[in-house]
């Protein structure tokens, strides 16, 4: 759910709020007002959808931008009417921009090409490489932004995927979303600049409380 006071958009059919959620709450299928219910809903949502993907690709699969919008779409599909589909609104958290829609496309066409192909499927020898790979397309794709909604937890549901390639467990995502967000946040722009070597850190601390030990 993408709340008003934390992003910035131009007013399009994506950026429609459901009636009597004061603008909390983005249009949705199920008529859904309240925040916290949607954020139950997305929540119960994305973990049924963990279990089809778990299913659904292999350790010799090679990730596609399709792959990312079908994430999205198995998740989102019952909520909101643009699951799976590329935004169409230039969105920002605070004074932070993220790529103009009207560039997705190509962007995530040359994702693919310079980021998917290169670190997928993720079964790299060395963990340092496998951190690394993690932490680049992880980073890419938030820059990205390709969603209106979500962008930050299908990046973890890639992440996850692939950490599951290079023979790790499920990855525990606890770390950024509540004891060190500022920390993610500020990886997330040191990315811009290709030095993913914060976010490497936090993978790694990930990696470890997730049950293997570097």
């Amino acid at each position: 759910m993408k709340k008003s006071v934390r992003y910035k958009t131009a007013h399009l059919i994506e950026d429609q709020f459901e009636p009597g959620s004061n603008d909390q709450v983005l249009k949705n299928k199920l008529g859904i007002t309240s925040p916290e219910e949607m954020d139950d809903t997305e929540a119960i949502a994305l973990k049924k959808a963990m279990e089809k993907l778990l299913v659904k690709f292999d350790e010799k699969h090679q990730f596609t931008a399709a792959d990312i919008c079908v994430f999205h779409k198995i998740w989102l599909d019952g909520i909101y009417a643009w699951a799976g589909k590329y935004r169409q609104v230039n969105v920002s958290k605070g004074d932070f921009p993220f790529a103009a829609a009207a560039h997705i496309p190509s962007l995530m066409t040359q994702f693919e090409r310079d980021v998917l192909t290169r670190n997928t499927p993720c079964n790299f020898k060395n963990r340092s490489e496998v951190i690394h790979a993690l932490a680049e397309t992880h980073i890419e794709l938030v820059l990205t932004h390709p969603f209106r909604e979500g962008n930050g937890r299908v990046a973890r549901i890639l992440s996850t995927l692939m950490a599951l390639q290079s023979g790790l467990p499920l990855l525990d995502f606890g770390l950024i979303t509540v004891e060190r967000k500022k920390e993610y946040f500020a990886a997330i722009q040191a990315g811009l600049d290709k030095n993913y070597v914060p976010m490497e850190k936090l993978f790694s601390v990930i990696i470890e409380r997730s049950g293997v030990f570097l």
